[in-house]
């Protein structure tokens, strides 16, 4: 089955969906027997796609969780209210007190937070690691080594990893590999193919693609699947079955919504590549960018995420540029139809293993559904802006 067709159909067995075209919400908390013989079957079976408790899952949750194994592979797929839960319980499901973690040092800030904190007062320690470091990783490995995680393309600055020889590497150890696929979604970058163990989307991103849900998932490949969904269970992480149709939903269109954004994102990389303000542009299509040739290989396309680097600018320029945006809002999430932006005055701030090389500050932009003509006129507005108050 070709791509396209997979997104519209995955998950839509009629064991799910009766017959209905979309799997009907059903919310539990408690599921109720006719006979002893049916609660023994549940009990039983609780592990398995059985409604047996509400937190367990509903035919909205099975379904959903089937659709995002089919597209991005692994055995089964746990849900969680949001990315961040995703990434801290797949991290609690595998790691205890003793444990050593290898972590990408361009993580999503949040995740830093956790390892630095909750993670460091359980007795587990992390070692943040180059994201270029490739088969290099094997140098930082120790005998309690357990998880290796990746995020690829990193936050921010969106260095591409070496996943497969990363992941040869750990699987030689044997250690477990994470991968935070939430910017590739489950189109552009197949973790199970490349090795990867367990694979953690922030479907608030492009899975749900319209600003209005909080959810996560994390897919794991046979041998990991038991242990990631049983320690889900016992910390309790559920998703609402309102949250998780209305992601089912928009999963349907990221085929055609992800083809824009990277329409859209090529026409503004065109005009942003003529701003003499501009040191670097960070975006992985980019033939410059660290990791390039990596993503070439292993991606099947790109999105609407970039980052600018300017060469100059102080704290008043930057709020000049980003105030009075009429298409770009300030916000902190990306995947939606919409474009927004960010800024970041001091990356070396969240940078503990690799030296950040610019004095400049950082832009984030997230190119949406809007016509290009617009984005880049907001932009060419923006950089006016700023380049006024510097002068002033």
């Amino acid at each position: 089955m070709k791509i396209a067709s997979k997104i519209v159909h995955a998950g839509r067995d009629k064991k799910w969906t009766g017959y209905s075209v979309n799997v009907p919400v059903v919310r539990a908390s408690t599921v109720v027997f006719d006979t002893v013989s049916e609660l023994k079957h549940a009990t039983a079976k609780r592990g398995e796609q059985v409604p047996y408790y509400g937190r367990r899952g509903t035919q909205t949750h099975f379904a959903f969780s089937d659709a995002i194994c089919e597209l991005e592979g692994g055995a089964g797929c746990a849900l969680y209210p949001c990315g961040a839960a995703a990434i801290s319980g797949a991290l609690l499901a595998f790691l205890q007190s003793g444990d050593h973690l290898l972590m990408v040092d361009t993580v999503y800030e949040p995740t830093r937070a956790l390892c630095d904190k909750l993670l460091k007062n359980l007795g587990i320690e992390t070692t943040y690691y180059d994201p270029l470091i490739g088969a290099g990783i094997k140098a930082l490995i120790r005998p309690n080594t357990k998880v290796i995680f990746l995020e690829s393309p990193g936050s921010i600055t969106m260095e591409v990893q070496d996943v497969p020889a990363i992941c040869a590497v750990a699987k030689a150890h044997n250690v477990l590999v994470m991968l935070d696929n939430t910017w590739a979604s489950p189109l552009l970058f197949k973790p199970f193919a490349h090795g990867v163990d367990v694979s953690i989307q922030a479907a608030t991103k492009y899975i749900v693609g319209h600003s209005d849900v909080m959810l996560g998932t994390a897919s794991a490949n046979e041998k990991y699947w038991p242990q990631l969904r049983e320690a889900s269970y016992l910390l309790g992480y559920c998703a609402s079955a309102d949250d998780v149709y209305l992601a089912a939903r928009g999963l349907r269109t990221i085929g055609v919504r992800l083809a824009q954004h990277q329409q859209n994102t090529a026409q503004v990389l065109a005009y942003l590549q003529q701003r003499p303000e501009i040191a670097r542009i960070l975006h992985p299509s980019l033939p410059d960018h660290p990791g390039h040739a990596e993503f070439k290989r292993d991606f099947s396309g790109s999105n609407g995420l970039l980052s600018l680097v300017l060469k100059n600018g102080d704290a008043k320029a930057v709020t000049a540029f980003v105030e009075g945006m009429q298409f770009f809002k300030m916000g902190f999430s990306w995947g939606g139809y919409e474009s927004l932006v960010t800024f970041n005055l001091n990356l070396q701030s969240i940078r503990t293993a690799t030296v950040w090389p610019y004095a400049g500050p950082v832009v984030r932009l997230h190119i949406g559904l809007e016509d290009p003509a617009d984005l880049i006129a907001d932009l060419a507005a923006a950089f006016e802006r700023f380049n006024n108050t510097l002068a002033s």
